[in-house]
């Protein structure tokens, strides 16, 4: 079976870009701050150098594994979903559960091991520029030297692997027990973890009042609690479209037409594969807002107090923006990623459609207002997380409920998140609509 993997990935490069990139881009951010607990590491390092050093590389390490691993699972659920007809084609032939899973984990590791590859130049290159950053805010000494040891480099490796196996066994299990003919719900699963990432998000959103206002830390408290309830969010999403779904149907049909007819029967349908997309558009506005928000709030409350920044203002601050640009990054690539290969593969799907006596315009229409729904949601959800954390911080550094700053953010990261569904999927399903409709249905799923 590792012999077949490896003529898949010659044969079909294409299938497996996702996922190359996936792990490219992860092992990239995992490396770059992880080469800080080298330098940090180097002899003759002072106190605040090295503190600077290991905050970054503990903080922006954190954020990054957590965002590697979904990018990885999201990308490689939407490729192993879209073979659910080789996989039952081996399955009829003969194969095993267990050799399809060889298979397909083997696939997922050569992929990993690629991307970690071809990201240690460019995780190099980025460490030093980052250190640069630091030596800049004169939060690191100048005398400094950049140092990629055995630390960025066994890490980069440990963590794609880890979730480029994981995410790839857990995928083709579902998918070889789909082939053959099983039905087993994993959505007890996704809602005990679901309830739990909440329950955890509220903890950490409580424990702000533990913190004096003034201590650079008391942001890491609302911060984590804002992800996690958006994680939680992001699991529960399959059941939160759906009921929306059920209480909007009627209304929304007769407003929209046959377009929302075929809105709302393929999304309730396919609740469970569009969270796929809610996933990363929740994250990505939900840990935006907040750590944008919160860091405003902390920068003007610092200038009313008419105290000089500290050393350690400034690494927060810097440690912020670098991981609202992770996440940005991130999360944009986990989004058009997904929506781009969902799409893509709906392509026999248009045809039907279409020789069912659907117009193109129709289902454009319905494409766009999917888009639409998926963002209203999203958007939603993401800033009840947001608020949630931005609050209780705000009341603990300022005092007041209702922060200063305006919408400016919010419509910002609303307005990108937006425009990468909506135009990533209309543009997506207007390729797909100019293949004829008869050549559509032949092509393979």
């Amino acid at each position: 079976m590792f012999t077949i993997a490896m003529r898949s990935v010659r044969q079909r490069p294409g299938r497996f870009l996702a996922t190359l990139l996936s792990t490219f881009l992860g092992a990239l951010v995992v490396m770059t701050f992880n080469a800080n607990h080298d330098t940090a590491a180097a002899p003759g390092l002072d106190s605040i150098s090295e503190e600077t050093l290991t905050i970054s590389a503990g903080v922006v390490g954190g954020y990054g594994t957590l965002l590697v691993f979904f990018a990885i699972a999201s990308t490689l659920t939407v490729n192993v979903r879209q073979r659910g007809e080789e996989i039952a084609l081996l399955r009829r032939s003969g194969a095993t559960p267990a050799q399809i899973k060889r298979m397909v984990v083997s696939e997922a590791v050569a992929v990993a091991v690629a991307g970690t590859l071809l990201a240690i130049g460019p995780a190099v290159i980025a460490g030093r520029q980052l250190l640069v950053l630091f030596k800049d805010t004169d939060q690191v000494a100048g005398n400094v030297d950049h140092v990629f040891g055995p630390i960025a480099l066994s890490s980069g490796f440990a963590i794609t692997l880890i979730a480029s196996v994981g995410a790839a066994f857990l995928a083709v299990r579902r998918a070889t027990r789909a082939a053959a003919g099983g039905t087993r719900s994993r959505g007890r699963v996704k809602h005990v973890a679901g309830v739990a990432a909440l329950l955890a998000g509220v903890g950490g959103i409580l424990s702000t009042s533990a913190f004096e206002k003034t201590d650079p830390a008391m942001m890491a408290a609302p911060g984590y609690g804002a992800i996690l309830l958006a994680v939680g969010f992001s699991f529960l999403a399959p059941s939160l479209l759906s009921f929306l779904l059920g209480v909007l149907a009627r209304p929304f049909t007769a407003l929209t037409g046959a377009s929302g007819y075929l809105t709302v029967h393929n999304m309730r349908r396919r609740a469970s594969q569009l969270s796929a997309v809610l996933m990363p558009l929740i994250l990505f506005i939900g840990i935006a807002c907040a750590t944008l928000y919160m860091q405003a709030i902390g920068t003007d409350a610092v200038a009313a107090s008419g105290i000089s920044p500290t050393g350690e203002d400034k690494s927060v601050e810097t440690l912020n923006f670098v991981v609202v640009g992770i996440v940005v990054l991130f999360s944009c690539i986990m989004l058009v990623n997904s929506l781009y290969a969902a799409t893509t593969y709906r392509t026999r799907e248009f045809g039907q459609q279409r020789l069912a006596g659907a117009t193109s315009g129709q289902i454009l229409g319905m494409i766009g207002l999917e888009s639409v729904i998926l963002t209203v949601t999203g958007v939603f959800f993401a800033t009840v997380a947001a608020i949630a954390g931005i609050v209780p911080y705000s009341i603990a550094r300022t005092g007041t409920t209702v922060p200063d700053q305006d919408l400016g953010i919010w419509l910002l990261v609303v307005g990108i998140g937006a425009a990468a569904t909506i135009v990533t999927s209309v543009g997506t399903a207007y390729r797909g609509l100019r293949t004829p409709a008869v050549e559509a249905v032949t092509l393979a799923a």
